[in-house]
């Protein structure tokens, strides 16, 4: 957490909005074939022969979406590329190009903006995307990003929230909750460094959870998985404001019911201790925590065997008439209406 303070700083003005562009994008290389021209004229060109196109963007914003206190540079530029890309997946699609706008307040020399361009260029290459526009300007109150994410899909392949039926299966990837308390220990030991600088935080036994809210990654894997076995989901979505949130979502889209069972929810380990460790109830971090960025979806009862032994889902509910409304089935065999606490950027708390 303590900052070097003899890094080289240099300034943005000194380069000028076109300088800063090609100073950043100079190293970009062109991969997928669908892009016929990127960066350098007044839009890119794309080709998609015939597939469909979706697109989905995301704003980040300094003091809400994230805090530079402990989140890296490098590591937000990765995210924020991330988010975009698991909204491209939610849809059964593959990510294949982004744009990339920043706006950026004159405490950022030319180091911190390279030190971002490289996560963002890291996930790009990571998930085979190109990075083909975007825009730079100048901010009053530190730093936005705009990403918007560009994918390909077969009109046959792709999936919306409101295809979901009574007696679907409501199934996750992954487990979930643990990005949240990752937030929850980096804002105690942010809290614990202000008091005392000179106290640097033992981060080891929280490493899971800190990566997945610093690092997270989309479920790139999912869409070739479940064509491999041969299993198209009746709707999906992916979990960034919340477990229940989604559910709600996928629920209002379909105008269905769900059960959601509690013991069924797959949480990591290193989760629950730490949760125990903060006294939180589990299952409340789970359904309302968000930013896990795994795929919630249903589908069709006669595909369950098709999955019921893959490791990376797990059968977490089942979709009922919309007349039964949505609940939370407890532990205890309790029947409870299941609530959207899940994350609220317009929220004045």
């Amino acid at each position: 957490m303590l900052e070097d303070k003899n890094q080289k700083k240099t300034s943005i003005a000194e380069l000028g909005e076109f300088g800063l562009i090609d100073h950043l994008t100079k190293n970009i290389q062109i991969t997928q074939e669908s892009t016929i021209k990127s960066i350098g004229d007044d839009a890119a060109v794309l080709d998609f022969n015939n597939k469909k196109v979706v697109i989905s963007t995301d704003l980040l914003i300094e003091g809400v979406h994230f805090d530079l206190a402990y989140m890296p540079l490098k590591h937000l530029g990765y995210k924020a590329v991330v988010v975009n890309i698991s909204d491209i997946c939610a849809m059964n699609a593959t990510a294949t190009q982004i744009t990339v706008s920043i706006a950026i307040s004159n405490r950022f020399p030319l180091e911190a903006v390279e030190e971002l361009y490289e996560g963002i260029q890291l996930a790009a290459k990571t998930y085979n995307v190109d990075i083909i526009g975007g825009d730079t300007t100048s901010s009053q109150k530190g730093l936005i990003i705009s990403i918007t994410a560009i994918g390909e899909s077969n009109l046959d392949e792709i999936v919306y929230r409101n295809g979901a039926q009574p007696n679907d299966l409501l199934v996750v990837t992954g487990d979930i909750g643990a990005a949240y308390m990752g937030l929850q220990v980096l804002e105690r030991e942010k809290q614990v460094f202000q008091v005392n600088p000179n106290n640097q935080p033992d981060l080891e036994h929280y490493s899971y959870l800190i990566e997945r809210q610093l690092k997270p990654e989309a479920r790139k894997d999912i869409k070739e998985l479940l064509s491999k076995l041969e299993v198209k989901p009746t709707s999906m979505i992916d979990v960034s404001d919340g477990l229940s949130s989604e559910i709600l979502h996928i629920c209002k889209q379909s105008n269905v019911g769900c059960n959601l069972y509690e013991d069924k929810i797959p949480a990591d380990p290193q989760l629950i201790n730490v949760c125990e460790e903060f006294n939180i109830d589990i299952t409340t971090i789970a359904l309302s925590g968000g930013e896990d960025y795994e795929l919630l979806f249903t589908i069709k009862m006669d595909d369950f065997d098709k999955i019921k032994a893959n490791p990376n889902f797990t059968v977490i509910g089942h979709i009922t008439e919309e007349k039964e409304g949505i609940h939370l089935i407890t532990r205890a065999n309790t029947k409870i209406p299941l609530k959207a606490r899940g994350w609220n950027s317009l929220s004045e708390e």
